[in-house]
């Protein structure tokens, strides 16, 4: 896992270094006002990468990690690489933050100097000022989207295993707790030989680790009238059999006449799809996820029929896509208020209202993800209402502003 990391860092490393080049080599054909900007946007864009990582990786990462070396004897070695993994993560997070105190901080200075009236006094628009801002914005976006789907993903699965692995924890990298599945299709009435669809089959387990279920559920539903439990301590998907493996259980099963009948196995063979295993393997957290991760688990979920998680997962989805474009939002948003006559921001007062707005934006976009999941708007709404309406305030801050 580690060794895949690297190898999508440095990936995206030469990526970057070849993006770079080539934007070195048309610098000189973008305009002169544009490269004035950028000049002045730049330094305390890299500035703000710096202060707002450092902050969210002490808060996030750091204290937790210092704990761990005086309280669970986790070696230095190991933090340090679990801090450098958590990195990426951080700076995605830092990079729309940074955008806005950036484009604060800057056009601020600039209006202070009375720069920016300068610029009005000989016909250039608030508009046409803040292309440098925008132009960033969405090349950022476009970094912030690899980095989020590219790196990201791989470097917290690195991070984990790497923690673990310090603290000689003995939990196998594949360890979920409470797998559920339910299975669609024929249901059969046994008099008749006629079916109709329906769930056919729910199962449970407690846990998944090391390839093992443990302390599996299964109901069967697939013959009209007739109920079926099996319980079993542990449950193995054989893949060369297509099927079920459970050790140590018990089948009670109860006739439509409400008779039953019980019996005990050692090992038990049931012909049950490989799909509670595959939903094991799906991470909880979409942080470990991949866009092409999160597609093939919104369509295992479909399968499965459980409506609740194909839902979450199609907000997910979205939010791959959403997250870039708040660096986007926030250079309008940060451009057009700080040309307003009235905003002046020191680099004090520029970092505070970074934060208020932020915090504003993603209390929005959680509440508006939740509205997604729990089906009360729809998945695409839920995850982009938050940059409609951001962006919505950003142009009319730049109404405003070129008045």
């Amino acid at each position: 896992m580690s060794n895949y990391f690297y190898h999508q860092f440095f990936s995206g490393l030469y990526f970057f270094s070849k993006v770079s080049k080539f934007i070195s080599s048309k610098w000189r054909m973008i305009p002169l006002l544009d490269r004035w900007l950028f000049r002045e946007l730049l330094p305390p864009f890299f500035f703000a990468i710096s202060a707002f990582t450092v902050v969210s990786l002490s808060v996030g990462v750091m204290f937790d990690l210092v704990r761990k070396i005086v309280e669970s004897g986790l070696a230095l070695k190991f933090a340090l690489q679990v801090f450098f993994l958590k990195l990426p993560s951080f700076l995605v997070i830092s990079f729309p933050m940074a955008i806005l105190m950036a484009t604060l901080l800057t056009f601020s200075r600039l209006s202070s100097n009375s720069e920016v009236k300068a610029l009005k006094s000989i016909g250039i628009s608030t508009k046409r000022m803040i292309v440098a801002a925008i132009t960033l914005g969405l090349l950022m976006t476009g970094i912030t989207f690899i980095f989020n789907d590219l790196i990201v993903p791989s470097a917290n699965k690195s991070a984990e295993a790497t923690l673990r692995r310090g603290l000689g924890v003995s939990m196998h990298s594949d360890y979920v707790t409470d797998i559920m599945y339910s299975r669609f299709g024929k249901i059969v009435d046994p008099s008749s030989n006629i079916s109709r669809d329906g769930m056919t089959h729910l199962f449970y387990a407690k846990e998944f680790q090391n390839k093992t279920m443990i302390d599996v559920t299964l109901l069967d539903f697939s013959r009209l009238g007739y109920k079926q439990m099996l319980v079993a301590k542990k449950g193995y998907w054989n893949n060369l059999e297509a099927n079920w493996e459970f050790h140590d259980g018990n089948i009670l099963t109860i006739a439509p006449n409400g008779g039953s009948t019980s019996i005990s196995f050692e090992n038990y063979v049931y012909p049950l799809d490989s799909g509670p295993k595959k939903i094991a393997k799906i991470p909880k957290d979409a942080n470990y996820m991949t866009l092409s991760d999160a597609y093939k688990a919104k369509d295992l979920y479909k399968l499965s029929g459980n409506l609740k998680e194909v839902r979450r997962m199609e907000v997910r989805i979205q939010e791959k896509f959403t997250l870039p474009m708040a660096c986007v939002v926030f250079s309008l948003i940060g451009s057009s208020l700080a040309c307003s006559p009235n905003t002046r921001s020191t680099q004090g007062q520029g970092f505070a209202l970074s934060i208020v707005l932020i915090l504003a934006y993603y209390i929005l976009s959680f509440v508006f993800s939740s509205l997604g999941v729990s089906g009360a708007l729809s998945p695409f709404v839920g995850a982009w209402s938050p940059v409609i309406i951001s962006l919505s305030g950003g142009l009319y801050l730049l109404n405003k502003a070129d008045d």
